[in-house]
């Protein structure tokens, strides 16, 4: 039996996989991608400008008056957004660019409240290489394609594969040696620690019970609009180290939840260590 969509998800997942069919011809060619330095590891090809113009045309069509936070155009719409879009047309472009198939384009949508803060209510995040789409709305559970998800059961350390994003050359030394610290505490203690390059897709891993938990320090909105979602609503648990919103700080921490203590305190001491150093 399929999976019922609401309207907003039927746009997302659309807008997504029309961006991801001009995304996997450039894929095919990606030798010949014009592309241009933003900053040391940090790179920003054609590829992500037509996807991220493809997306936003699609759900500025479908929903007029919703505000953009995109990847590479910013913040656009009202400054009073009662919703908005979050999108990130190309994630793990390194990637991308040096033919790894792992890669892929994360849409959230977030609804401001009567208070004035806001929260996710949808997300999707796919991956064309291999037609992986993530998806969650607020409230309905976490799917892949149409099957639901939940997360990892594994409570003992010594079995547990994590997953992480090592530090670039841009990134400061403060959160460089908070990393190692944090890196050199659980090393010792776990079956595995993985980088493959690409937030969203770490988290979508964890709601797929593929990794049993995440840290990302410095993340950005868009890189983690859809995963931070899509975790809860598998029964994971998704929080900054101290654990409030990891979209204030873009300090992520996300597991299956019966490991989010230790990996939380892990992540915060490797920060403490690094402040007092």
């Amino acid at each position: 039996m399929s999976v019922r969509l609401s309207p907003h998800m039927v746009v997302m997942q659309n807008a997504a996989q029309r961006a991801a069919k001009r995304l996997l011809r450039d894929f095919s060619e990606v030798e010949q991608l014009q592309v241009s330095i933003k900053g040391p590891g940090d790179f920003v090809s054609q590829a992500d400008l037509r996807a991220e113009a493809s997306i936003r045309e699609d759900l500025e069509k479908a929903r007029p008056g919703y505000a953009f936070l995109m990847e590479e155009s910013g913040a656009s719409g009202s400054d009073a957004w009662a919703w908005r879009w979050v999108v990130d047309p190309l994630d793990g472009t390194s990637n991308f660019l040096h033919g790894i198939p792992h890669w892929a384009i994360s849409i959230g949508l977030e609804r401001r409240l009567p208070d004035g803060s806001f929260e996710a209510q949808a997300g999707c995040v796919y991956a064309p290489a291999v037609d992986e789409m993530f998806w969650a709305e607020k409230g309905t559970g976490a799917f892949l394609n149409e099957r639901r998800l939940r997360v990892s059961g594994r409570r003992n350390l010594q079995e547990a594969m994590f997953a992480t994003g090592i530090p670039f050359a841009a990134v400061s030394a403060r959160r460089r040696l908070a990393f190692a610290r944090t890196l050199g505490t659980l090393m010792p203690q776990v079956a595995g620690i993985r980088r493959f390059g690409a937030a969203a897709l770490d988290l979508a891993w964890v709601a797929a019970g593929r990794y049993d938990g995440f840290w990302e320090l410095g993340l950005k909105p868009w890189d983690i609009a859809a995963g931070l979602l899509i975790v809860r609503e598998a029964g994971g648990s998704a929080t900054d180290p101290e654990g409030g919103d990891a979209r204030l700080s873009g300090d992520v921490v996300a597991s299956n939840g019966h490991m989010h203590a230790v990996l939380k305190d892990a992540v915060a001491d490797g920060l403490a260590a690094a402040r007092g150093a």
